[in-house]
C-alpha cells in the first residue's frame, strides 16, 4: 500500500506497514524495564567491581538519558535523510546493543552497551511515531496512536514476564529478549517504504498536518510541556508505588508485581477503545476523561486496602492511555509534513524529561507531605487539568480560540 489510508480500523490490520510499525513501537517500552527482575543476579556477578552497586541502578534508566539527548537530533536526521533508513538502523542498532549484554565482560561495558540502547529507542520512537503521521490520517491515525499505546503495554509485559523467568536461569539470559528485535528487519525492509515528498503525495493535500498550522511551533511547545507534566507525574508509579507498598508491611515485592500488572494491563485495554472515546468527545474531552482518571486513581491511592489499591492502578493506567495518544494525534496533525520527525523527537524527549524530573520532584515532596499527601496533591495537579479541559470544551470562546484550527483539519479526512 503506497498510499495513506484514511478510516478504519479494518484497513489497519491489512496493512503490513501498520503491522510493522505497531510491533516496533512494542520495542520501545521494553528497552529500560526488561532488565529490572535480573538487577540482583547482575549485582551479584560483579560484586567485586568498583561502584556496582550504583552503576547495576544505573543500567535501567541509561537508556531514558540517551533518548532525552538524542531523541530531537534522530528527528531532525529523520526529516532532512529519511524515516525508512532511521528505523532500519534503530532496529538493528537495538538488537545488537539490547543483547550485548550477553557476552560483555564488566560493568562499564554494559553500561556503555545501555547507553546505545537509548540512541536506537531514539531512532526508533521518532521515525515510527513520523511514518505514522506519513502513511496515517483521520480515524486510522487516532487508531493507530490508541494501537500503538495497546502495543507498547502489552509488550511490555510480555517482554518483563520473560525476562522475570529468564533471570532466574541466569542474570544474563534477559539481555537475550533485545536480540529478537532483529526478526523486525525483513519486515520493515519489505513494507516500510519511504514516504512520497510533500508536493507528489497526492493524499497530503489538505490533509491533517500537510501544510501544518501557522502557529505550529507554539502549539506544540505547549503540548511538550503538559506531555512532560503527565509524565512526571505517572512515573511516580513505578518508582514510588515500591516503597509507598513497603510502608505498609506485608509482601510488598509481590504486591508490587500485581499492581503494576495492573496499571499495564489496564493501559493497554484502554487503548483499543481510544477511537471510540475521541470520536464522542474529541481532544479536549480525551484529555478531560483522562486527567479524571488519572486524578480519581492518585485519590483512591490514599485510601487502605487492596481492592482500592487496584482500582487506582486500574483508573491510572486507562487515564494515562487516554491522553497520551492525544499529545501525537494533535502535534501530528499540527505539524507540516516535512517536520514530524523533529516533532516526534520533541514529544519524545517531553516524555523521557518527565520521568527524569520525576524522582527529583516526588522524592522531596514525600519528604514533605508523605506519601498520602503526595498522591493528593498529583490528584488535586490532576483534576485541575480535567477541569481545564473540560472548559476547552465547554466553553464557546476557549472553543472557537483553541478548537477552531482544528475544524478545518476535521473537514478534510
Amino acid at each position: 500500500m503506497s498510499g495513506q489510508i484514511v478510516s478504519g480500523s479494518d484497513a489497519i490490520w491489512k496493512d503490513p506497514r501498520a503491522i510493522a510499525l505497531l510491533l516496533a513501537a512494542t520495542l520501545t517500552i521494553m528497552a529500560n524495564a526488561t532488565i529490572s527482575p535480573a538487577l540482583p543476579g547482575i549485582e551479584a556477578e560483579f560484586a567485586g567491581s568498583p561502584n556496582a552497586a550504583l552503576l547495576t541502578r544505573f543500567l535501567v534508566p541509561a537508556p531514558s538519558l540517551s533518548v532525552l539527548i538524542c531523541a530531537p537530533v534522530a528527528g531532525w536526521l529523520a526529516d532532512r535523510y529519511g524515516r525508512r533508513w532511521m528505523l532500519l538502523l534503530g532496529v538493528v542498532l537495538f538488537a545488537a546493543s539490547g543483547a550485548a549484554g550477553l557476552v560483555l565482560p564488566d560493568l562499564p561495558s554494559i553500561m556503555i552497551s545501555r547507553l546505545l540502547l537509548g540512541v536506537a529507542v531514539a531512532m526508533i520512537m521518532t521515525a515510527q511515531t513520523a511514518l505514522i503521521g506519513d502513511y496515517f490520517i483521520g480515524d486510522a491515525r487516532r487508531n493507530m496512536m490508541g494501537l500503538q499505546t495497546s502495543a507498547r503495554n502489552f509488550g511490555g509485559l510480555l517482554f518483563i514476564t520473560s525476562a522475570g523467568w529468564l533471570a532466574l536461569i541466569s542474570p544474563r539470559l534477559p539481555f537475550a529478549i533485545y536480540g529478537a528485535a532483529i526478526i523486525l528487519v525483513p519486515l520493515v525492509w519489505r513494507h516500510v517504504t519511504e514516504p512520497a515528498p510533500l508536493s507528489q503525495n497526492k493524499y497530503a493535500a489538505g490533509s491533517e498536518g500537510g501544510a501544518g498550522h501557522a502557529r505550529w511551533r507554539i502549539l506544540l511547545s505547549g503540548l511538550a510541556l503538559l506531555q512532560m507534566i503527565t509524565s512526571l507525574i505517572f512515573f511516580m508509579m513505578p518508582t514510588q508505588l515500591p516503597f509507598f507498598l513497603a510502608s505498609q508491611g506485608g509482601d510488598h515485592s509481590a504486591k508490587t508485581g500485581v499492581m503494576l500488572g495492573i496499571l499495564t494491563l489496564s493501559g493497554g485495554m484502554m487503548g483499543f477503545f481510544y477511537l471510540r472515546i475521541n470520536r464522542v468527545l474529541r481532544e479536549a474531552g480525551s484529555y478531560a476523561l483522562g486527567y479524571a482518571l488519572m486524578a480519581g486513581g492518585f485519590l483512591l491511592l490514599t485510601i487502605d486496602g487492596d481492592l482500592w489499591q487496584s482500582l487506582a492502578m486500574g483508573a491510572i493506567g486507562a487515564g494515562l492511555a487516554t491522553v497520551m495518544p492525544n499529545f501525537i494525534a494533535l502535534a501530528l496533525a499540527l505539524s507540516p509534513a516535512n517536520r514530524r520527525g523533529i516533532v516526534s523527537g520533541a514529544l519524545m524527549a517531553s516524555v523521557f524529561l518527565g520521568q527524569v524530573l520525576s524522582p527529583a520532584v516526588s522524592i522531596p515532596g514525600i519528604a514533605e507531605l508523605g506519601f498520602l499527601g503526595t498522591f493528593r496533591a498529583a490528584a488535586v495537579l490532576l483534576a485541575s487539568l480535567a477541569i481545564g479541559a473540560a472548559m476547552w470544551a465547554l466553553i464557546p470562546r476557549l472553543n472557537m480560540i483553541l478548537i477552531q484550527p482544528f475544524r478545518g483539519l476535521r473537514r478534510s479526512r
